[in-house]
C-alpha cells in the first residue's frame, strides 16, 4: 500500500474556514495585510492569542499593541500565518492512544524550530521551513486514526534519531512525512512543501532533489537528540549535508537546543 492509497479512505479533521483561507494564501507571494487581518479577526480566540504573542517578552517591545494589524506588523506576516495554522492543527487533530498530546505538539514545534534555524543558515525560506517542519509528524496522527495498534511500535523506546521513520516504513510501507504530504496536497499547500514532506525521510532518493526535504530530514535528526552536541553534527548524513552545502563549522558553533523553540514559537 502506498501513502496515497492509505490516505484515500481517511476522514480528515474539519478545519475552520479561517485555516483554509490562510492555506490558500500560502500560494500567494504578496498577501495584502488587510486580508490576513480580516481572516484572523473572524476567529476571536486566535486574535487574542496573536495579541498576546505580539506583546510577549519574546518580541521585547516596550509599547503594547492593541490591534491585529499592529500585531501582524510586529510579528511578521509569514510568522503569523504559520503560527495560526499550527494553532488550528493542534485544535483540529485528535491524539490517538499511545501519544501524549502535549509531548506530540512540543516535539512538532521543536522540529519546526530546528528546520527554521537550518533554513535560515543556508539562505532558504525559514518561515516555510518552520511550518513544513511542524507538519511532518501530522502523518503519524493520521496513521493512528486508522491503525492505532501501530503507534506503540512507532514510539517504542529506545527510539534513536530516524528510528520512527524506519519503523513506519517497515510496518506500513511508507512514513509519516509521506502521509503528511498527501494531507498537504489535499489542502492545496504549495508544491514545494508537498515535495519536501514526501522526501523528508529519505531526501537523497527524491527526484528531483528537494532542498526543503533535506532540511526536514536534518531537523528531525537534530530534534530527536535531547541535548545535541558537536558529536551530533558529526553523526549527521554527510551526503545530505553536502547536498545542502551547509557549513558544518557554523552548525557546531550555532547549534541550538530544540527546547528553545517551544515557547518562542507558540501562540499562547
Amino acid at each position: 500500500m502506498t501513502a496515497a492509497e492509505f490516505f484515500k479512505d481517511l476522514t480528515l479533521p474539519v478545519m475552520p474556514e479561517v485555516a483554509h483561507d490562510l492555506i490558500r494564501s500560502l500560494n500567494q507571494e504578496d498577501v495584502p495585510l488587510s486580508h490576513l487581518c480580516e481572516a484572523i479577526a473572524r476567529d476571536p480566540a486566535l486574535a487574542v492569542q496573536l495579541l498576546r504573542l505580539a506583546n510577549s517578552a519574546h518580541y521585547g517591545a516596550r509599547e503594547k499593541v492593541g490591534s491585529i494589524e499592529d500585531a501582524i506588523a510586529r510579528v511578521g506576516t509569514a510568522q503569523v500565518r504559520a503560527l495560526a495554522l499550527a494553532s488550528m492543527f493542534n485544535d483540529a487533530f485528535p491524539i490517538t492512544p499511545g501519544l501524549d498530546r502535549q509531548t506530540f505538539w512540543r516535539e512538532s514545534q521543536e522540529r519546526g524550530g530546528m528546520a527554521q534555524w537550518l533554513a535560515s543558515g543556508i539562505g532558504s525560506d525559514s518561515q516555510q521551513a518552520w511550518l513544513t517542519g511542524f507538519m511532518v509528524r501530522l502523518g503519524e496522527l493520521l496513521m493512528g486514526m486508522k491503525t492505532p495498534q501501530c503507534i506503540a511500535e512507532f514510539e517504542r523506546l529506545p527510539c534513536p534519531p530516524g528510528a520512527r521513520w524506519e519503523r513506519e516504513a517497515a510496518l506500513m510501507g511508507f512514513t509519516e512525512g509521506q502521509v503528511s504530504a498527501e494531507l498537504a496536497r489535499a489542502w492545496n499547500f504549495p508544491d514545494e512543501m508537498i515535495r519536501a514532506l514526501d522526501a523528508a525521510a529519505d531526501p537523497m532518493a527524491a527526484q528531483p532533489f528537494s532542498r526543503l526535504g533535506a532540511v526536514l530530514h536534518v531537523a528531525e535528526l537534530l530534534a530527536a537528540v535531547p541535548t545535541p552536541s558537536f558529536e551530533t553534527v558529526d553523526e549527521l548524513p554527510a551526503d545530505v549535508l553536502a547536498a545542502l552545502e551547509v557549513d558544518t563549522d557554523w552548525m557546531r558553533q550555532r547549534l541550538p537546543q530544540a527546547q528553545r523553540y517551544v515557547e518562542a514559537s507558540r501562540l499562547h
